[in-house]
């Protein structure tokens, strides 16, 4: 209990040190630039705090719950070579986590002309077949640079299509690819994929067990594609929940998040419940634990459910409203400070991401310290924030998504010709984590606030935002491993020309 108490010390520790930047960013905003109301303040600075706890907690839930279920199941599922049974299960895993994901409710109010089950349910089986893809992937050891540049120029074919069909659905379309690979089915994916490399012996096991996230965040965006070729309409716009519409004191502030918090435990229990529910029959059914790693986990499940349920809260209560506000007050008295001020907002929001760093821990695991988990998060910080400043330029510009969209991936792909493969599948693994709840629930809404300020579009120029913040890292991240790669090689060089004086020294 004591070390428990440590570890999850050290996790709040962590998570101040994400929250913080943002919160002081905006604080600083609210006193200079763009002043808010004490309630939206005062709520805003109680979200924080809850992101703080949330986040430390859900991070010792998934290191000590949700990483042990994948990798057990992942190795299960494998060992017995069963090809069949294998994919059965995870196109059944990959539904199951996807239709459960909290922020996936969140993009179907985004669609006004779709019925929000059909597209749930068109999304999680999406999601399942490509994980199917992706678990077949690793255990038959085919590159993931092939399947991405097949799937890729399968997607940018069907955009060409869906631009005279619907258009508004694009930026949505590639909205749902960083939307559904949330803090709820990262840590289980990525953990599954190191559990099915794990029955490898080869040397490029570890280095497949990345990439089951980047597929997955292919399958939603074919998914909606298809579905909006039979659908038609608009995309529409979503509700903006103002939930400080009649606030007039600190005590009807507290009743706000009072009422909020029974509804995102009902989401969260109806989330968490499938997977957890699913691998306690799965490990009775196919082989026993130990009653102590059980106990350890069904503890780490309830982490993990009490760490999401402050977390997201917090982020769409107080995060959401202070976004729309700040983002309306830029476009209507600073709207060509918007690029810098989001530029910065992005390189320390991508840390208060719960998934980013179990993904930097996984990276930093599985590489032996190699690729560092400080350098990875620091090129995501930098792709963020690129990406912000793309994606406010769109509003402030007009500039239509797919302009930005097909030179990105054309570059992305493009780098994963010249780089380690471990990189191509962590760089596309970490553009579906970087895009998480904090993306949706702060990042989306300062967007939808610039551009109606601006009077834009809101369908064709702010939604896109959570594209663009998967797409960059992609970039981002193979850069660091071009730099990788010249550093590899300078240091072979070096020790090639060492033996040879030392060589020579010996004939001489």
């Amino acid at each position: 209990m004591k070390q428990t108490r440590t570890i999850l010390q050290e996790k709040v520790k962590e998570s101040v040190a994400a929250v913080l930047p943002v919160t002081v960013i905006v604080f600083l905003m609210c006193f200079s630039l763009t002043p808010v109301t004490n309630d939206a303040l005062l709520c805003f600075l109680l979200g924080a705090a809850m992101l703080i706890f949330g986040m430390g907690l859900f991070t010792l839930g998934a290191e000590t719950a949700m990483t042990p279920m994948g990798e057990y199941v992942g190795a299960h599922i494998t060992a017995g070579r069963k090809l069949f049974r294998m994919l059965l299960i995870a196109f059944f895993v990959g539904f199951l986590i996807t239709v459960s994901e909290p922020d996936l409710s969140v993009l179907a109010t985004q669609v006004a002309s779709i019925d929000s089950t059909l597209l749930i349910m068109t999304i999680g089986i999406g999601v399942g077949l490509f994980l199917a893809i992706a678990l077949l992937r690793i255990f038959l050891g085919i590159r993931l640079q092939i399947l991405l540049l097949i799937l890729y120029a399968l997607v940018f074919a069907l955009a060409g299509v869906l631009l005279y069909v619907s258009p508004d659905f694009l930026a949505v379309a590639f909205d749902s690819g960083g939307v559904t690979t949330g803090p709820m089915t990262v840590p289980f994916i990525m953990a599954l994929g190191v559990g099915v490399s794990s029955v490898r012996s080869d040397d490029g096991a570890d280095r497949d067990s990345f990439g089951l996230v980047a597929l997955c965040s292919v399958g939603p965006i074919l998914a909606i594609m298809i579905l909006s070729l039979f659908a038609g309409g608009a995309a529409g716009e979503s509700s903006s929940g103002d939930y400080l519409a009649s606030v007039l004191d600190s005590r009807m502030l507290g009743q706000v998040y009072l009422r909020e918090i029974p509804h995102y435990m009902l989401e969260i229990a109806r989330a968490l419940a499938p997977i957890a529910v699913f691998f306690f029959i799965y490990q009775l059914l196919a082989g026993r634990l130990e009653k102590r790693s059980l106990y350890k986990i069904a503890v780490g499940v309830g982490y993990t459910y009490v760490g999401l349920v402050l977390f997201l809260t917090g982020a769409n209560v107080g995060f959401l409203t202070m976004g729309q506000m700040l983002g309306e007050e830029l476009g209507t008295s600073f709207k060509y400070l918007a690029v810098p001020i989001g530029m910065l907002l992005g390189y320390f929001i991508v840390k208060a991401e719960p998934a980013v760093h179990v993904l930097a821990k996984q990276v930093e695991d599985a590489t032996a310290g190699a690729i560092s988990g400080k350098m990875l998060i620091l090129s995501l910080e930098i792709g963020v924030s690129v990406s912000v400043a793309l994606a406010f330029l769109r509003i402030l510009f007009g500039v239509p998504f797919m302009a930005l969209a097909i030179p990105g991936y054309v570059i992305a792909l493009g780098l994963s010709f010249f780089v380690p493969p471990i990189f191509t599948s962590i760089a596309f693994d970490a553009g579906g984590v970087a895009s998480g709840p904090m993306t949706a629930s702060f990042l989306l809404p300062l967007a939808i606030g610039l551009c109606r300020a601006t009077g834009g579009n809101i369908t064709a120029d702010a939604f896109g935002v959570v594209a663009m913040v998967a797409m960059t890292p992609l970039i981002t991240v193979q850069i660091l491993g071009v730099i990788y790669r010249v550093k590899a090689s300078k240091a072979t060089v070096v020790e090639e020309s060492v033996g040879v004086e030392i060589e020579e020294i010996i004939d001489f």
